[in-house]
């Protein structure tokens, strides 16, 4: 299943690079010629973010019959921020620019081997996962042709989850995630420069680098799953000013 979305951001990305090249090469009029001689500026951030889940299992998987199937799902959210980008050079960048993601959620399917009394086989447990999440990163940018550039970014990024249970009273056996996460993300970009701003079309990967799972060996969902690390594909639109 991530591979298939892979691709199909591959995809996407290929038709929206035509898309914005076909746009370019039909502009005749320069316009804001002396924006790259800012020191610095500001913009806004509207995108989509797609989440899934990089599961381990523990021994305790294979050796007890109890869960038959643990598998994570992808959900997705839309996400609102602000930017400031800073001029190093004439082809570096750096930027900041916190988002806060809403409507996702973490979750996991179940199969259960031997239910209790009344308990479904097929269980589905669900976390919702509202971040606000702090990136930083490093850009590099192409030669201006007319009004349309390419670049490539870099960076680390840390999320915090405003609706972690890790310090909630466990009474149903649902596994436990960390209030906060770190990991590095990176991604290309173009720039389509207008009269009175510029549009920013993006695409990122990131990568979760630290373990978010509070496991629990005494809780049937949570001892199953060992290291749980998160992963996101985001497509972003910048207004930058």
């Amino acid at each position: 299943m991530h591979y298939i979305l892979r691709n199909k951001s591959v995809s996407l990305l290929c038709l929206l690079f035509c898309c914005i090249t076909n746009f370019a090469n039909a502009q005749r009029e320069i316009y804001r010629p002396d924006h790259d001689d800012k020191p610095y500026y500001f913009g806004a951030t509207l995108g989509y973010a797609n989440s899934f889940l990089n599961v381990n299992k523990t021994k305790k998987f294979i050796t007890d019959d109890s869960v038959l199937v643990a598998e994570s799902g992808s959900s997705g959210g839309i996400f609102l921020g602000l930017s400031a980008t800073g001029r190093l050079s004439d082809r570096f960048q750096i930027r900041v620019a916190p988002t806060f993601i809403i409507g996702q959620s973490l979750y996991f399917n179940y199969v259960l081997n031997n239910p209790l009394p009344g308990e479904p086989v097929y269980q589905k447990r669900t976390l919702p996962a509202n971040i606000v999440s702090f990136p930083i990163h490093l850009k590099f940018n192409s030669d201006r042709i007319d009004n349309f550039r390419v670049y490539m970014l870099g960076g680390i990024r840390y999320n915090l989850y405003l609706t972690s249970n890790a310090n909630s009273t466990n009474t149903t056996g649902d596994i436990k995630f960390k209030g906060s996460d770190f990991g590095i993300e990176g991604g290309i970009g173009f720039n389509i420069f207008l009269p009175y701003f510029t549009l920013s079309p993006e695409i990122k990967f990131s990568n979760g680098l630290s373990n978010i799972h509070l496991r629990d060996p005494s809780l049937k969902y949570s001892s199953v799953l060992g290291d749980i690390t998160s992963r996101m594909i985001l497509f972003t639109l910048h207004f930058e000013y």
